[in-house]
């Protein structure tokens, strides 16, 4: 045996342990993480589904075919020149935007005055929070369509659906009060002793570390207007220049109830902004949440 084949005897059995070893690492990782594949795979493919439908024809859409034939990616075009679909956008992003603002501006301050102010009364406030978090809205509906109809005439708009979020929300309140009472009470006397009022310790002190809490705030309010159904159908079926996305969504498939390539389409380009705005802020979400414990 020469020394150059005596040499490459052990470079190749090196080599043929190292793929071994590759091959038994990517096991143990399937392995360990099957579950969170399987469960990966079961919110995905509806995803996929949805998209593979999208491109599709007329006639090829819901049939035993699950890959499309040819792709039609003008069925994304049709969707978005549909009469109206640009006025829900615009309406979306009104609502959703100017509603997830005013429920953190107002919420904040309540949030800071129950977590860290000594009053007279803060019990039965956090109480009435609460209460507000288990009463559903079809229980005030009424009488709430009623005073927007007869006294403020402002039905057939989003204005009753934004207004009320200028007063706070029971959710976001609670939520911010919890994350609140982790802040130690020494960086709040030390801005007091440096003459900080309470407005500016709120605002220099508490909310920048209170960004995660704000964060998940946002994201939850964010995503619950832009999904809400139930308040545009009440307060604005009658106006379609003032529908939003999930409601002209509805019209949309009633319209279109044959041709589900444009359905998908559509329910695709409603989707698709709050996946991505959740993928980019996932980690301030997360980090919001797992954050905010119970405490007090």
């Amino acid at each position: 045996m020469t020394l150059t084949s005596a040499v490459r005897l052990p470079v190749r059995a090196s080599s043929a342990a190292a793929k071994v070893a590759r091959r038994r690492a990517a096991l143990h990782w399937v392995a360990v993480h099957s579950l969170a594949i399987a469960a990966a795979l079961f919110f995905l493919l509806p995803f996929v589904f949805v998209l593979l439908t999208s491109v599709m024809s007329d006639r090829q859409a819901l049939t035993a075919d699950l890959w499309p034939t040819e792709w039609h990616w003008g069925n994304y075009a049709k969707v978005w020149q549909t009469p109206g679909f640009l006025s829900w956008w615009r309406n979306t992003l009104l609502y959703a935007g100017a509603g997830t603002l005013l429920t953190v501006v107002s919420s904040v301050p309540v949030a800071y005055a129950l977590a860290k102010f000594r009053f007279r009364g803060r019990n039965l406030a956090l109480m009435a929070v609460i209460a507000m978090m288990m009463l559903p809205p079809q229980v005030t509906v009424i009488p709430m369509y009623l005073f927007w109809a007869k006294q403020l005439h402002l039905t057939g708009s989003l204005w009753p659906l934004i207004i009320p979020m200028a007063f706070g929300d029971a959710f976001s309140i609670f939520l911010l009060r919890q994350f609140l009472l982790t802040i130690p009470k020494e960086y709040l006397e030390a801005a007091r002793i440096d003459g900080c009022g309470d407005l500016r310790t709120l605002l220099r002190v508490v909310l920048p570390m209170a960004k995660p809490a704000i964060a998940a705030v946002a994201l939850f309010q964010f995503f619950y207007c832009w999904n809400d159904y139930f308040g545009p159908q009440i307060y604005s079926s009658e106006n379609a220049g003032a529908w939003t996305l999930s409601y002209g969504l509805e019209s949309f498939k009633g319209a279109h109830h044959t041709n589900w390539n444009l359905t998908m389409a559509a329910t695709l380009l409603v989707t698709a902004p709050v996946l991505v705005l959740f993928f980019f802020a996932q980690k301030a979400f997360i980090e919001g949440v797992t954050l905010t414990g119970v405490k007090g």
